[in-house]
């Protein structure tokens, strides 16, 4: 699932009617005072829009919540992440979503924001755009899909606020064989964010035989086959060596060909199979055998049909053509020139009839990946760089141009295009996320380099040691990966004056973090090898 981007008010189109402005100000933009945030509620609400509460003192809306019995709405994401944009062009905007924030408290909190991180930490979210629904009290009722689209969002929006039991107290029922479930408990638990790495329901090596175990005690019918499509996705993506039950794939296959061969069934679940298709078709069949071609010649023809259907989004649409890529891919080292004409017309007649600033940035996204993915990198270069003079986050953009030179082999490109995207990344978790990167792509690519090595880590470093929660969540996440990159990169000794250097600005850093500071022991262990 699982990113987000800083819209400037300008860029915000006439017709949208939610107050996007105030839901997406960045940092410095932020209110510095109580009458200042008040001042912001009372224009949101006058404005009809969603009153979004964005002052980041998530402790005063917990009470503001259980003052006024109303459940908390929770949305986690960042400006540059395209499903988060996407989120804001499909749901957000629409009428019905903001009549149903008079009955919630919304907070939205950015990760850039200060203490946004810490805040994260405390509420075990991570990936752009994370959504959890909190009872007054401050239970999480349910962690909502941010990949299906408006319609069932709203749907299970609308279950989550009328039900009385958390998704958790749920699902412990119905393991435990209640006869009793609703048909949305059922659908609360199918719709689950179950893909989300912080969800707090089940550990997760659990995960695979949990859902399969759901969709065995759910009644027949939409939310059994959901569940067990979460399920067999669950097992195709498990890490490797993860221990797995018991699965027989001929009669998974059959399972899953009944499931994408009704057209409604498909349609129902048309984010997992745009998203799992190449993954789930490799995990329960062999390669080029016919149970494969069946499979692919089935799962293809739905989500063409996918692909032409205009009630989705036109992120979900393109979603539908990568799935379209990803299983050619499967039998084929590179997709047939037919099907690459065909993935070139889709993205030119959606990108072309995407105006709005928030659309773009998930729709170009998803553009860029299916015609990359389809072995048209000069196409996916030549819309990503047109898409730099127009997006409020070129930087996100500036990433994928260096994946695309990295897949050529152009390792002096993909590292200039890194080092762009860290140069003009704005807000401190964000830069804190692009330096990192940087500095792992630069080892990659260059790790001869020592001295653009030792200033991109020089960099980076100084900023952390500037940002009060730089060892918190997603900080801490992509401060760690760029340590034991760095490490990896030092094993022999090869490059140990550039290391000791990182070492030391290091150790100057978490030896001003006070002792009962939490990130002390996690800025020490960085770059600890143990």
């Amino acid at each position: 699932m699982k990113m987000t981007t800083p819209l400037m008010a300008a860029l915000l189109t006439a017709s949208t009617s939610i107050s996007l402005t105030a839901m997406t100000a960045l940092p410095a933009q932020a209110a510095d005072s109580k009458a200042a945030s008040a001042s912001a509620h009372a224009a949101n609400a006058a404005q009809g829009g969603i009153d979004w509460r964005k002052d980041n003192n998530v402790d005063a809306a917990f009470a503001q919540a259980k003052a006024s019995n109303k459940p908390l709405f929770l949305y986690w994401g960042a400006i540059w992440c395209p499903p988060c944009n996407q989120v804001k062009a499909t749901i957000f905007n629409r009428q019905e979503f903001i009549d149903k924030s008079r009955h919630f408290i919304p907070v939205y909190l950015d990760g850039d924001t200060p203490g946004a991180q810490k805040f994260a930490s405390q509420f075990k979210v991570r990936g752009y755009p994370t959504m959890i629904l909190f009872k007054p009290d401050g239970t999480e009722i349910t962690r909502l899909p941010g990949e299906v689209d408006s319609e069932r969002y709203l749907q299970v929006l609308t279950q989550a606020l009328n039900t009385t039991l958390s998704v958790q107290d749920t699902m412990k029922l119905a393991l435990a064989g209640n006869k009793n479930l609703k048909d949305e408990d059922w659908s609360l638990l199918a719709d689950y964010s179950w893909d989300d790495p912080e969800q707090k329901l089940v550990p997760g090596k659990e995960l695979v035989a949990t859902l399969l175990k759901l969709s065995e005690l759910s009644p027949a019918g939409l939310h059994a086959t959901r569940l067990y499509l979460r399920g067999i996705y669950a097992a195709a993506t498990a890490k490797p060596g993860q221990a797995l039950p018991s699965i027989d794939k001929a009669q998974a296959t059959d399972k899953v060909l009944k499931a994408i061969n009704d057209p409604k069934t498909a349609r129902d679940n048309m984010d997992l199979l745009s998203n799992a298709a190449g993954e789930i078709t490799e995990f329960l069949t062999v390669a080029k055998s016919e149970p494969r071609n069946k499979l692919i010649r089935a799962w293809n023809a739905a989500v063409v049909k996918l692909a032409d259907d205009a009630t989705i989004s036109k992120t979900d649409r393109l979603g539908a053509v990568g799935a379209q890529v990803a299983l050619a891919s499967l039998n084929n080292a590179k997709p047939e020139a037919a099907l690459q004409k065909d993935v070139q017309k889709r993205v030119a007649a959606i990108e072309q009839a995407t105006t709005d600033a928030y659309e773009r940035q998930s729709v170009v996204n998803a553009a860029a990946h299916a015609l990359g993915d389809a072995g048209l990198l000069d196409d996916s270069d030549s819309l990503l760089k047109a898409e730099l003079k127009r997006s409020h986050s070129p930087y996100y953009f500036m990433s994928t141009l260096g994946s695309n030179a990295k897949k050529r082999g152009d390792k002096v490109a993909a590292a200039n295009w890194y080092e762009q995207a860290y140069n003009a990344a704005k807000g401190p978790a964000t830069r804190l996320q692009w330096g990192s990167n940087y500095v792992s792509s630069l080892v990659e690519l260059a790790p001869n380099d020592d001295a653009r090595i030792e200033k991109a880590v020089q960099s980076v470093f100084g900023e952390a040691a500037k940002v009060d929660n730089a060892f918190y969540e997603r900080n801490r996440a992509y401060l760690e990966k760029m340590g034991k990159k760095l490490i990896d990169w030092n094993k022999e000794g090869k490059h140990q004056v550039a290391y000791q250097k990182a070492r030391s600005q290091l150790d100057g850093i978490c030896g001003k973090l006070p002792a009962n500071d939490p990130q002390k022991a996690v800025c020490q262990g960085v770059l600890n090898k143990s």
